[in-house]
């Protein structure tokens, strides 16, 4: 029997289209069906080195482990990693196949469909559903014509839609009907009910509104899902989430460097819901808290570019005064590449052709050439038996003398990483070290932080746990039968 799909679409960026797409994976796969997530055109640094050997959206990486499936490129065809405010990696199929201006890439996107519809397929043979992720909004009638995201792949594939509306941000009846009225009647056609996501309060005061968004659109309403606060312990998809402010906790401070292209920030998702720690997310303007025990220098999409920003914002001299005072500093990827005493990239491949100075704090150089390593590794500290599960995502290679005193060893004896003769500064290429419960308890003792007994957590069961409640959730907000059986 053929797999059905049914896709969602957002009045809107950040309404939870990824989140709930998740908990129906976890849904499906509990009621025992080959679920596949999908999602034709993703925008985001933040992402996930997959079985096949590519990299797709860090929100479809979440959605295939809620369907208990590997990770797969074809599961998000097309994803671009901004550089610039107007530039982007172009990425088809897990690899980059070109770097383009916003403007450039409306005209050409068209052209990607068939690589779009080619990945579709490819999930549909091995699934009874599929569950689809539109991007942004759906109402964005000035980029339709070229649309392979939202209700352009839709039409196409002929896939029926649901459109997802947020209340928690105000005038959710205002966007729903909204988005009937201005698409064309065949779009809205594709669209087969509506959900209206995170409702605070009794909701009951807002039945007559999903009547009447009902009434002005036709479409049946399908659920009006509550908040789900526990959402927060689960890997955010988009660098807003980082914005997030948080009160002091009074525990020891870790603080990570969120520069303007900062790329795989969920490398610190286990960090933010250890209670032990008071981890904060530094942006522009803000300096590195004089009571940091570890400064974090997260990957980064354009490293120079970074780098530079990096030193606009002073952060250089926070950063030396912290080791002034004896503190520890981590490097991950582009991070650790700053942490050098250089930064070559001669061809332009993260901007323009530049050479720049490092931080100067570990003694290796790093130049940007050939192909972008995606591989999924494992391996333990080179020091002591402490194991780690992650993945390499990065272009450049370093050279030097700091790399005799490795941080890392990934299994096959291969070392990776540098620490400084002080013991203090150290830096690698491997995202994903914290996930490993062992590894974060190896690097609180390392800073002097006892953990909190509260804090003893299984980060990557808490993830399964919280997946797990969100479906439950959903189940008891959304008519699932109803829903289910709009799919073809």
């Amino acid at each position: 029997m053929p797999a059905r799909a049914l896709m969602f679409v957002g009045t809107g960026s950040d309404v939870g289209k990824s989140l709930i797409v998740a908990g129906l994976c976890r849904l499906c796969a509990n009621r025992g069906l080959r679920v596949r997530p999908f999602k034709p055109q993703n925008m985001s640094n933040n992402a996930a080195v997959t079985a096949d050997g590519g990299e797709i959206g860090r929100a479809q990486a979440l959605q295939a482990r809620a369907a208990r499936v590997p990770l797969s490129v074809h599961m998000n065809p097309v994803l671009l990693k901004p550089q610039s405010e107007t530039g982007a990696q172009v990425i088809v199929q897990g690899r980059m196949i070109e770097t383009s201006g916003a403007r450039a890439f409306q005209s050409k996107k068209r052209s990607l469909m068939p690589a779009v519809l080619e990945s579709f397929e490819h999930l549909k043979a091995d699934a009874d559903i599929v569950l689809v992720e539109g991007a942004g909004s759906a109402s964005e009638i000035n980029l339709r014509a070229n649309d392979i995201a939202n209700l352009g792949f839709a039409r196409t594939a002929d896939v029926p839609v649901i459109l997802i509306g947020d209340i928690d941000r105000g005038g959710v009846i205002a966007s729903l009907v909204g988005t009937k009225h201005v698409l064309d009647a065949a779009d809205a056609q594709m669209i087969q009910g509506f959900i209206v996501n995170k409702m605070r309060g009794d909701p009951t005061l807002f039945a007559d509104g999903m009547t009447a968004i009902t009434y002005l659109t036709g479409w049946p309403a399908l659920g009006l899902v509550p908040f789900f606060n526990e959402a927060r312990r689960l890997p955010p998809e988009d660098a807003l989430a980082l914005d997030e402010r948080r009160a002091p906790t009074g525990k020891p401070v870790i603080a990570v460097l969120a520069y303007p292209r900062i790329s795989n920030f969920d490398d610190f998702d286990p960090l933010r819901l250890d209670t032990s720690v008071d981890l904060q997310i530094l942006r522009s303007g803000e300096p590195i808290p004089g009571d940091a025990r570890l400064v974090i220098l997260p990957g980064s999409k354009s490293t120079i570019a970074d780098l530079n920003s990096l030193r606009d914002f002073g952060w250089d001299v926070d950063l030396a005064a912290h080791i002034r005072r004896g503190g520890h500093v981590l490097g991950v990827c582009g991070g650790y590449q700053m942490l050098g005493t250089a930064i070559h990239d001669p061809d332009g491949i993260e901007g323009n052709p530049a050479t720049v100075a490092g931080l100067g704090y570990i003694d290796i150089e790093t130049r940007m050439s050939g192909d972008k390593k995606l591989i999924e590794i494992s391996g333990q500290l080179s020091a002591q038996p402490v194991p780690f599960d992650g993945y390499e995502m990065h272009v450049g290679e370093s050279t030097g003398p700091g790399l005799e005193r490795p941080l890392l060893e990934i299994t096959g004896g291969r070392p990776d990483g540098a620490i400084d003769a002080s013991g203090r500064i150290s830096g690698c290429y491997v995202h994903g070290l914290f996930s490993n419960d062992r590894m974060r308890a190896h690097w609180l003792q390392r800073i002097g932080i006892e953990a909190d007994s509260s804090a003893a957590f299984n980060y990557e069961h808490d993830v399964d746990a919280t997946l797990d409640a969100f479906a439950e959730h959903l189940a008891q907000h959304i008519d699932i039968e109803q829903l289910l059986s709009l799919a073809k």
